[in-house]
Parts: structure tokens; sequence; C-alpha cells
């Protein structure tokens, strides 16, 4: 009995520590047809301002222009980054490009943002 239980307790340990690295293999966005979308399937978009890695979309901004909230704990893994907003809140970048939605998209596929006001961009794929 005793075996079985370290075995067992040996069997939990591994699921533990594999798990969160499970958790994190599901990247926050994903590239459809040369453009980079949420789970949801609504385009992405990058803002001119933003640099350093910092949002500078807050307020109004950040209300017509979603951005891509990361999840308590979320990690950086490969072009993944978590940066902090003004408001504390976390959210996504790629390759160290803040990413948002926009509100006035309706539908999975809609670009209505892109080149609004010659700043904001569907985030591409880079070939």
């Amino acid at each position: 009995m005793t075996q079985m239980t370290a075995s067992f307790k040996a069997l939990l340990m591994a699921a533990a520590l594999t798990l969160p690295g499970l958790a994190m293999a599901a990247e926050p966005a994903m590239m459809k047809d040369g453009m980079m979308v949420d789970h949801n399937g609504m385009t992405l978009y990058t803002f001119d301002k933003d640099s350093g890695g910092k949002s500078m979309c807050n307020g109004d901004c950040a209300k017509n222009w979603p951005p891509l909230m990361a999840p308590a704990g979320a990690k950086a893994e490969g072009k993944w980054t978590v940066i902090k907003r003004d408001d504390g809140m976390m959210q996504y970048a790629y390759d160290g490009k803040p990413l948002y939605t926009f509100v006035k998209d309706a539908k999975p596929g809609d670009m209505t943002g892109d080149k609004m006001k010659d700043v904001w961009h569907v985030m591409r794929e880079h070939k």
C-alpha cells in the first residue's frame, strides 16, 4: 500500500507540474487569413502611439478600442508579453505591440478600424 501511495503522490506531482505548462500552451490570439484575431474571431489592431511596450490608449480610447486583456498570472511566452496598463490591468502584447479590438467591428472578420486616423492597423502576419 505504501508503494502505491508513493506512486500516486508522484503521479499527482507530475500532473501538477505539467498542467501549468499545458494551460500556457493556448496563445491569447491566432493568425487567420493573414491577420491576427482573438478567440472569438475578432480582428486585433495595433496603435502607432504605443511605444516601448506601453499602451497609450486609455480612458475613452480604451472604450472604443478595448485592449486584449490578460488574466491574472498570465506569463510572457515566445513573442507574447504581458504589459501593465495605466489602470493597473494587464494586457497582451505581441512582438512588443499592445493589441486591441474595435467596438465598431460587429462580427468576426470585420476590419472597420484598419487605417483609422492613420494610427490604427490590423495586426498582420509578418512574412
